[in-house]
């Protein structure tokens, strides 16, 4: 037999038709070539893989092939991504996306990259891509396995290799883009009114411009491939290959309604089909249409760990919700490894082996965004006769030249030229000015791919173990915590942080060596704390630097309301059990509201609508739920309010530059009140509460009408979650009800611990969600929106979706007879006997 995957269905047990379109298969045996050994998949009602492996090559393997069967399409979007090969399916329009990518390629070597990530981090990221091969070379036997999307571009999806799983398209870095923006907002109002406006701390960090570096030729147009090359890609109507599938243009008839048997055919027997209850979701046609695999915001995330002391059955309890974007599929894919060193189960980014967040046999671990600045933005002066060379301590040095070809659909291959320094690619030239801008980025040093290093934290047992892995850990900067079942608890800071001596990193500086990074501050001298006697640590994205500490690592934080909040529940002094920790997940208490709406309670309208809602807010208990009145009414107001203030304060021509406006700033105030209101500043901060209150009213009156016991702040008009697919604006409506997931009505805003955006449709928070038991495993719960599977056919497209729409937890079992008892299917692989 030659030496290419067999896929031989052995045995087909409880096979079952549902709604014609779908199969439930209890046990299936595959022959795979690759494998040493048999490997054991157990997959559970929630769609989870536990995978069982009697060496690590396989485990590993069974992981890139399981993954693959499941979410290919999110993986060859990675895969370009990578790559730098849109073009190759997009045409033109993706050419500077493609650029963007290849400037910002890791081009390091590569044998030393694989090292870092874990002692046998070569073996295991190969491994782990033969099994994604090794799924693809099935597809390319049995097409009809490919998911629906493949099909309606009419693509294949091409094989991985390890420097994919290395890339670092996928991370989420700061903060070239508010250099670009304080650049602009320092230009026309001045170092110290920014300041005044924005939230900079710790210490009172500079914005002044470096000398030779003018502002004012500071502008967006210099992060154009750098922001095409990590941007949501767009699809649009001509990229799908069958006319008849498109999205009915503007002004044109609609076509005649499409068989969508044609496109699927017939259900594959590897997949398990969706079921027939999602025909009826309703599409808001106003929301855009990308694909949201690697934002680049992130919106916030929480963890917190209890002690044993404060914890109902005397062993500690972990909580973590990273709030990332919501998308089909979702970001994170929730697995369980099993094989001689290895048992651990969580969740972590689809195209990477191992596990981000989660726990093993002795501790559990989770994850925020700390917020270290790993980005610099240079300017060079260049040679006016020569623009491949630049001045660097006075003398002139010949930047790399790297000569690629990109394939681009349609055309013949476009020849790029990249350019690089000293310190890193130079994404803008400006030859009217001999000016060159060169991205300083940390994230392309060796070992900086972003989770990659989880794998060593995979096998930690010990405090001491976790703190030594987190030291791999260089991207994304992290708050780590930790709790294991000899009952420590502990913070861990991760990430590569630059040591900048002369200036903090906020706006652009000369690339002629006057500012340079000194080093990295040193790992193990990132902030931690180890078994705090208050018993409990929470992180949520805010400024937690420890007073005095001496090292500089960044001046941008998320408001603190979250962590206030969390705080406050922690430190009530009393006992916690699992259902505490999931109540305070889904806490919707805002503390905005708490400290805002009472500011309403002496005024009074002329305007009977707006003074019913004034008496709504009276009774109000300041949580944000989704049947509420008066959340729908603050809601609204905040929005007034946060424009008004805006329009107020911030002079028209800057209100576009002007970055991470604090809603801390706003209230405080409010609170003060602030004499920039006005010349009497109570009288003006009153007037600006009741017009903006009005304002609120006004714009609930036109959407759900003037009977305010009818309005509601979760509702598909006003706060609800509506999953777009990455085609879904390009395909024709019976197709898009078939990709898009939602609406469902939403409680919570961009400030509760359940955190889910002050938009109408929320576009971020915890899609993913963890509560480890260290007493019991087997009691952990979590979350997953909206499934396991990124294939339509799949019944774990979208299941998932209700339940945690409403707040509702799976149980994540992690004993063999537990999973047993949850079973749904077994899947049996084989290797090929030679």
């Amino acid at each position: 037999m030659k030496k290419t995957l067999a896929f031989i269905w052995l045995v087909f047990v409880s096979v079952t038709l549902n709604q014609g379109q779908t199969l439930s298969l209890g046990k299936e045996t595959l022959r795979i070539d690759g494998l040493a050994e048999p490997v054991e998949i157990i997959k559970d009602k929630w769609g989870i893989a536990h995978i069982y492996a009697q060496n690590q090559k396989d485990l590993f393997f069974a992981q890139g092939f399981q993954v693959a069967s499941e979410r290919l399409f999110q993986l060859e979007i990675w895969r370009r991504q990578a790559t730098g090969t849109w073009a190759e399916i997009l045409g033109p329009k993706a050419l500077k996306r493609d650029i963007g990518a290849r400037l910002l390629k890791f081009r390091l070597n590569l044998k030393k990259e694989l090292a870092y990530y874990h002692p046998q981090g070569e073996e295991i990221i190969t491994s782990f891509v033969k099994g994604i091969n090794a799924y693809i070379d099935v597809t390319r036997k049995k097409p009809d396995l490919l998911p629906l999307e493949f099909k309606l571009l009419d693509i294949s999806p091409g094989h991985w290799t390890a420097d994919v799983v290395i890339s670092r398209h996928n991370g989420l870095f700061r903060n070239v883009a508010e250099e670009i923006a304080l650049a602009q907002s320092a230009r026309i109002l001045g170092p110290e009114e920014v300041k005044d406006l924005i939230d900079l701390h710790p210490g009172k960090p500079e914005i002044k411009a470096a000398d030779g570096v003018d502002l004012a030729l500071i502008s967006s147009r210099i992060l154009e491939l750098y922001s095409a090359a990590r941007s949501p890609v767009r699809f649009g109507a001509e990229d799908i290959a069958d006319p008849e599938a498109r999205a009915v243009p503007i002004g044109h008839k609609r076509p005649i309604a499409f068989d969508l048997s044609l496109l699927l055919g017939p259900p594959p027997l590897f997949f398990e089909g969706r079921g027939a209850g999602m025909k009826n979701l309703m599409i808001d046609e106003n929301l855009s249409s990308s694909f949201q695999a690697e934002t680049l915001m992130s919106a916030g995330s929480n963890n917190w760990v209890v002690s044993g002391r404060l914890a109902q059955d005397g062993l500690p309890l972990l909580a973590n919700d990273p709030h990332r974007s919501l998308q089909i599929p979702s970001l994170r894919y929730w697995v369980h490894l099993n094989g001689p060193g290895w048992n651990v189960i969580g969740g972590g980014e689809p195209a990477l082996p191992g596990v981000s967040i989660g726990h093993n046999e002795r501790g559990a671990w989770g994850i925020t965004i700390f917020a270290i600045d790993q980005e610099d933005l240079y300017v060079y002066d260049t040679d006016s006769k020569n623009p491949d060379r630049y001045k660097y301590r006075g003398e002139w040095e010949n930047m790399k030249i790297v000569r690629e070809k990109i394939p681009v659909k349609g055309e013949t291959p476009a020849e790029v030229t990249l350019k690089f320094t000293r310190h890193g690619p130079v994404i803008f030239e400006d030859g009217e000015h001999d000016k060159a801008y060169v991205l300083r980025a940390a994230w392309l040093e060796t070992g900086c791919a972003p989770y990659l290093a989880s794998l060593r934290i995979d096998q930690a047992r010990t405090w001491e173990e976790f703190q030594d892995a987190c030291s791999y850990s260089r991207t994304p900067s992290l708050n780590m915590v930790w709790a294991d079942r000899d009952g420590n608890i502990g913070w861990q800071v991760a990430g590569l942080a630059p040591l900048r001596k002369n200036w903090p990193g906020l706006i652009p500086v000369p690339g002629d060596g006057r500012y340079e990074w000194a080093d990295f501050v040193p790992a193990k001298e990132l902030p931690s704390t180890h078994n705090p006697e208050k018993g409990f640590i929470a992180t949520a994205n805010q400024d937690n630097i420890p007073d005095g500490y001496p090292y500089p690592l960044g001046f941008i934080w998320a408001d603190p309301f979250r962590f206030l909040r969390i705080s406050e529940v922690l430190g009530s002094g009393r006992k916690f059990g699992l259902s505490d920790m999931a109540a305070l997940q889904q806490d919707v208490l805002s503390i905005p509201a708490r400290l805002v709406v009472p500011l309403f309670k002496n005024l009074e309208s002329q305007d009977p609508n707006v003074q019913k809602a004034l008496q709504i807010f009276k009774g109000w208990d300041f949580v944000m739920a989704p049947e509420s009145t008066a959340a729908a009414i603050f809601a609204a107001c905040q929005r007034a309010l946060t424009e008004n203030l805006n329009n107020l304060l911030v002079p028209k021509e800057a209100r576009g530059f002007l970055p991470s406006r604090s809603l801390k700033k706003n209230v405080e105030r409010l609170l003060g009140p602030d004499r920039r209101l006005g010349p009497d500043p109570v009288a003006a901060r009153d007037k600006l509460l009741l017009d903006s209150l009005g304002q609120a009213v006004q714009s609930l009156i036109k959407d759900f009408g003037p009977d305010m016991a009818s309005w509601r702040h979760g509702h598909e008009k006003w706060h609800h979650a509506l999953i777009r697919h990455p085609l879904s604006d390009v395909v024709k409506e019976d197709i898009r009800r078939l990709l898009d997931v939602g609406p469902l009505p939403r409680g919570g805003s961009g400030e509760t611990v359940n955190m889910t955006t002050n938009n109408n449709n929320q576009t971020s928070g915890a899609t993913f969600r963890v509560i480890a038991d260290l007493a019991d495993w087997d009691r952990c719960v979590g979350t997953n929106t909206p499934g396991q599977s990124g294939d339509p056919r799949d019944r774990h497209y979208a299941d998932l979706f209700g339940s945690w729409a409403k707040g509702e937890y799976f149980p994540i079992y992690f004993s063999k007879p537990k999973i047993g008892s949850a079973a749904e299917k077994t899947i049996s692989l084989e290797p090929v006997k030679k």
